[in-house]
């Protein structure tokens, strides 16, 4: 566990601009810790050849930060501390630390996400209800976004079994505001989670990154109404990109809620006409619920190679740029386009991140940087 200190470092880093939790993990991975990584940022925007010196964030912020979790109870979790979720430690971008308002204890069990339309029908939200309840009394952790409609339905009806709120904004704001109620309610029982300073309010940049751990948290999610474009299937897609089983409800032709989550199924989700298909389903495909702890995506890691040729390090960064564009790239799709080590290819990321040249974004994405 975290010192004190070393949180106030983690936090410092984290909330520097242009460093996202790739970008936190390959930096952490270099220097061993985040003081030293703090400590060679200058250094390093000097090497990425940035024209004005990169600079941390404030550290009076973090020392605020802290203050405020401390002052509503919250507890900082970092992504080194055993009760830090294993299941979202196994994703390229894990959070490097998450504010959790409740019980620790929810992570420990296996996660079901349960997500769909904000403007639901009344048979939506019964079926999500429905799942929600049966699911939890079958041991699993009702995982949502703590949207309107099939999030809060889902998350009210596993109040009594553990449900897990992953929210854009602070744990401590309250959203939507006709939530508030069961918000404090899952507070209470269950946990509300989220990536975000405290006091932070949710913008519409915060969502995607949400919707990436509530997939990263489950082991699979279920998609109970969604329109052809929803943010609903954005999290869909995070679940095959982290390995999870997609499922959805089928639904009416003629409603267009329902379109995306019929869609899922003909592109291969599973079917879900009641709980006991997700369990058969995730039986199945796992043979068990234990989960190993170890990160399947990480390829970040040193290669154990002698330092490589800087004439072959400028090629390979021109060619990273050529290969770049405004449209974020998988870092997974970026690496099969060149021929070298993962860690190099993890390397010159981060100096085209630090450099201003490149963005990181959600799910382990990258693209040029359109603010340059």
């Amino acid at each position: 566990m975290l010192s004190e200190i070393e949180t106030l470092d983690w936090l410092q880093l984290i909330r520097t601009p242009n460093i996202g939790p790739v970008t936190f993990h390959r930096l952490i991975a270099k220097y061993g810790t985040a003081s030293d990584a703090l400590a060679a940022l200058p250094e390093l925007s000097r090497k990425a050849g940035r024209k004005t010196p990169f600079k941390a964030s404030d550290r009076a912020d973090a020392e605020r930060e802290l203050k405020r979790a401390d002052k509503h109870g919250v507890r900082i979790i970092a992504a080194c501390d055993k009760d830090y979720p294993q299941a979202l430690r196994a994703i390229p971008d894990h959070p490097p630390v998450l504010y959790v308002r409740g019980h620790l204890s929810l992570f420990e069990k296996p996660g079901i996400a349960i997500i769909g339309a904000r403007n639901a029908s009344g048979v939506g939200r019964k079926i999500a209800r429905m799942l929600a309840t049966d699911l939890g009394e079958a041991g699993y952790t009702i995982v949502s976004g703590l949207a309107r409609g099939i999030d809060g339905a889902a998350h009210a009806a596993s109040l009594s079994s553990g449900t897990i709120a992953v929210v854009a904004g602070g744990v401590d704001v309250i959203y939507p505001p006709e939530h508030d109620t069961l918000t404090e309610n899952i507070a209470s029982q269950g946990a509300v989670i989220s990536e975000c300073r405290m006091g932070a309010t949710p913008m519409a940049r915060d969502f995607p990154k949400r919707n990436r751990l509530i997939s990263g948290l489950s082991r699979g999610v279920i998609v109970v109404e969604a329109a052809a474009r929803s943010g609903t299937l954005l999290t869909a897609n995070f679940a095959l990109d982290h390995g999870r089983e997609v499922f959805a409800v089928p639904g009416s032709p003629l409603d267009p809620r329902c379109q995306g989550a019929n869609r899922l199924i003909r592109d291969g989700a599973t079917l879900v006409e009641r709980a006991q298909d997700v369990i058969d389903a995730l039986a199945a495909q796992t043979g068990g619920m234990n989960d190993t702890g170890r990160d399947l995506f990480d390829w970040a890691e040193a290669d154990g190679l002698d330092e490589p040729d800087p004439v072959e390090m400028v090629t390979l960064r021109k060619q990273l740029l050529e290969i770049l564009s405004f449209t974020p790239l998988h870092r997974d799709e970026i690496r099969r386009e060149v021929d070298a080590p993962p860690g190099i290819v993890a390397d010159i990321l981060l100096d085209l991140v630090l450099s201003g040249e490149a963005a990181e974004h959600p799910g382990g994405r990258f693209s040029l940087n359109a603010e340059e």
